[in-house]
């Protein structure tokens, strides 16, 4: 039986630049997501199956890099197959798209017996790589307003971290989605494509997926590779062009990823904290005892209509009488029950006291393992407590963090 017929779909280059961008863009949805949904017990699961949070993040880093370098490359692949091969940009949407899409709609209802004649990427395709286009932009935007939150505040209004959060969150669930249930369907399920694999399609796959696209290389209507000598003239502008772009992309991912380190960190650098094992419920805190009043010593009497000056009585710190109002205004941005950052809420009196992933945030009675007063301590936090609000939540918690 004869071979059957291979047309050249992928090159060697397109193959490993795919696997390259499966490997991180999985890594990034697998590590980012058990981070946008902590509370759960599956995502707690493999967050210390991966070997904790910093570590999970740090992968996160590594993955996010691993993508803008694979970027930076596609880019120069585009560059180089439009301007040096003269390749004509068959991604990019069209007319013919829009067509197709009515048609296969029609098709898939029943309303017609024929499949739209597709050239060589087909509008689900398109769909996907623009998607992708889309999805990196997104990603890279929020992404550095997350891994820099400090320079981010220092432009825009602190809301823009929770917003840039959210935005990154959704953006994630919405691609690893479209990966999981449109590419795994057309690719995979309707028709297992090996093309990733082996780079060629044969006769019977083209005439089921690119039919239009078999017809121009039977036809002979496929674009001739220009002549040696005009590639050669080509490289010797582009490879200077984009050599000088390659350098300044690559000061932009430097920026990106060291313009500040964050001051979310889940244990202080350099220091040790003295963490309750296990954690158990226990009652709110009680008043101290009073102390001992001192013996009264008999004052002389005052003359009549000489003022006398009372001594005011100092109240001690609570919760209600405004260190809550505090909280809610320094920290409430990023630690509500909304936001809850480091899965800590300090909006409420309960929930700041119930602590974070961290453990607890307020320890009555010691300021100084209070995880509160310790990160606020180190500075550059974001709603950094001046000195004198500082020293009203130290004398708040050494008092026993009452809430009344």
């Amino acid at each position: 039986m004869p071979k059957a017929q291979q047309y050249r779909r992928f090159s060697i280059s397109d193959r490993v630049e795919h696997w390259v961008l499966t490997i991180s863009f999985g890594l990034l949805g697998l590590t980012g997501l058990v981070q946008q949904h902590v509370d759960s017990a599956l995502a707690t699961g493999i967050i210390n199956l991966l070997g904790g949070i910093e570590t999970v993040r740090l992968m996160h880093h590594i993955a996010a890099m691993v993508m803008m370098f694979e970027t930076i490359y596609h880019i120069g692949v585009l560059g180089y197959k439009f301007f040096v091969l003269r390749t004509r940009a068959t991604i990019l949407p069209g007319k013919q798209d829009a067509i197709n899409l009515v048609q296969s709609l029609r098709y898939n209802v029943g309303m017609s017996k024929d499949r739209p004649k597709q050239g060589r990427f087909t509008f689900e395709e398109k769909l996907e790589y623009w998607a992708v286009i889309w999805g990196t932009v997104v990603m890279g935007i929020t992404g550095f307003m997350l891994w820099n939150p400090i320079a981010t505040t220092h432009l825009l209004s602190g809301s823009f971290v929770p917003a840039a959060k959210a935005a990154h969150g959704k953006e994630a669930l919405l691609a690893v989605l479209a990966i999981l249930i449109w590419h795994l369907y057309h690719v995979h399920i309707r028709h297992l494509n090996l093309s990733m694999f082996k780079g060629t399609l044969n006769t019977e796959e083209m005439q089921d997926e690119h039919p239009a696209e078999l017809a121009d290389i039977q036809a002979g209507r496929i674009d001739p590779r220009p002549a040696a000598a005009a590639i050669a003239r080509r490289r010797r502008v582009f490879f200077p062009v984009f050599g000088v772009l390659t350098v300044l992309m690559l000061v932009g991912i430097a920026f990106f990823v060291g313009f500040e380190k964050t001051s979310i960190a889940t244990i202080p650098p350099a220091e040790e904290v003295v963490v309750y094992s296990p954690l158990t419920p226990t009652p709110l805190p009680t008043l101290p005892p009073a102390a001992t009043p001192a013996p009264v010593q008999a004052t002389a009497t005052p003359a009549p209509g000489t003022a006398v000056e009372t001594p005011a009585l100092a109240a001690a710190p609570t919760w209600e009488s405004g260190i809550g109002d505090m909280m809610k205004t320094k920290c409430g941005a990023c630690h509500s029950s909304a936001n809850k950052l480091g899965g800590l809420d300090l909006t409420s009196y309960q929930a700041a006291m119930a602590g974070g992933i961290s453990g607890p945030a307020i320890v009555p009675g010691e300021a100084n393992t209070s995880l509160l007063v310790t990160r606020q301590a180190s500075g550059n936090h974001p709603g950094q407590l001046t000195a004198e609000e500082l020293k009203q939540v130290t004398d708040w918690i050494e008092a026993g963090a009452l809430e009344k």
